[in-house]
């Protein structure tokens, strides 16, 4: 399936006008009971999906990264792709379109059935639509998350049968209402302790004006951890290491919190470390970097915004992002990306890879010690950025809200 290029065009403009714009409440679904599941930080000593027993290896040196250059080349060609997510033990890489269906890539092609759609029960446009995509460690379960007819986020399970989700198996896992149609997160993906982490943005309305990121008694503006399968009743189970479980008026779901729209995060596979891209307001984009295992963390919004103050006094532990950048060149709009452990461009191995929604460009970082040591821009260009993906053997996609889906590889 193609956009024709006018409503490519005014998809893109649409996205562009709402995830520059600022946004903000949530009227709270009731909290599955905390349970004994283990929190498992330990990050995996492998790759290359199931089963793989290649180690990871050492990340580039200094020279090597400063001397890698890349270039895109184009492998599909999809309606709005905005997400990717692989299925253990499956070498396809599975692509979101906003407007509703998961596409599989295989071997190059894009197959022609959709693995499913659900066009038919969300609200698409803007910042709306299906926005995530992630598969359970087993590959038996794929979990969605979208905007539904009303405008509010849901996160489904289907049953995965072959190559196919099965659409009479779906089940609701969450649903959070949305008090206005920006800012809705969207991300999902298991952790390395095969947990669901689920980004909520601040609810929309610009500035955060229901205080959502910092309040602990809603989901939005957090980045949540639940066991989405059903147990004792529920659809969902809280893991009992979770950082607020037990706290009173605090959501126990909650991972992190004070963030405004984090579109887009990413486990670093070999450290098992957290990144999130956080949309800014009006100045800062940032990039958060949370060690392995360092839940409860308050990263600022809607006091901070950036390093920077924004409305009202530093809280305190407030943690500040590692990467900001402003608006200058034409940016707007963070794009979170992945620390790159493929094989093909050996300069980036260990760095991380972002982007920016409106200027297009992809930069590299290597940190150390919580701080950026070295950065460089890729100089590459892709218009509409939406996000990133990592194939089964840990090389780098970006895809544009034109349409392209890219694959990095060295020039």
């Amino acid at each position: 399936m193609r956009a024709s290029p006018r409503g490519a065009a005014a998809a893109l403009l649409a996205l562009g006008l709402l995830l520059a714009a600022c946004s903000g409440g949530d009227r709270d679904q009731q909290a599955a009971p905390a349970t004994t599941i283990p929190a498992t930080t330990a990050p995996p000593a492998t790759e290359g999906g199931a089963g793989s027993t290649t180690t990871f290896g050492a990340a580039a040196s200094s020279a090597q990264f400063r001397r890698a250059r890349v270039r895109l080349v184009q492998v599909a060609e999809l309606q709005q792709p905005v997400a990717m997510a692989v299925r253990p033990g499956d070498r396809a890489v599975y692509v979101a379109e906003q407007t509703g269906a998961v596409r599989a890539l295989r071997d190059g092609k894009v197959d022609p059935t959709p693995v499913v759609d659900v066009s038919d029960q969300i609200t698409a446009g803007g910042e709306q639509g299906l926005l995530g995509l992630a598969f359970a460690p087993d590959g038996r379960h794929l979990y969605l998350d979208f905007t539904d007819r009303a405008g509010d986020t849901r996160v489904v399970e289907l049953a995965m049968g072959g190559r196919r989700a099965d659409p009479g198996s779906q089940r609701l896992v969450l649903q959070v209402d949305q008090p206005f149609a920006n800012h809705n997160g969207g991300q999902l993906a298991f952790g390395p302790d095969r947990l669901l982490y689920i980004a909520l943005g601040d609810g929309g309305g610009g500035g955060d004006p229901e205080g959502n990121g910092q309040s602990l008694g809603t989901l939005l503006g957090k980045i949540l951890r639940i066991d989405p399968r059903p147990a004792a009743g529920r659809p969902y189970r809280v893991p009992s290491g979770n950082p607020f479980v037990g706290r009173g008026g605090a959501r126990p779901e909650i991972w992190a919190y004070g963030l405004r729209n984090p579109w887009r995060f990413s486990f670093d596979p070999a450290a098992g470390d957290l990144w999130i891209g956080d949309v800014g307001q009006n100045t800062w984009e940032e990039v958060d970097h949370e060690p392995a295992g360092s839940g409860g963390r308050n990263y600022g919004w809607n006091r901070r915004e950036g390093r920077h103050a924004f409305d009202g006094e530093r809280p305190a532990g407030a943690v500040d992002p590692v990467i900001e950048y402003g608006r200058e060149g034409g940016a707007c709009t963070v794009i979170g990306g992945s620390v790159y452990w493929g094989r093909r461009i050996p300069g980036l191995r260990g760095a991380y890879l972002y982007g920016d929604y409106c200027a297009g460009w992809i930069r590299a970082a290597r940190v150390r010690g919580g701080r950026v040591a070295e950065q460089r821009d890729l100089g590459l260009s892709v218009p509409g950025l939406t996000s990133f993906g990592v194939d089964p053997a840990g090389e780098l996609y970006a895809m544009s809200l034109s349409g392209p889906v890219y694959r990095l590889a060295p020039d």
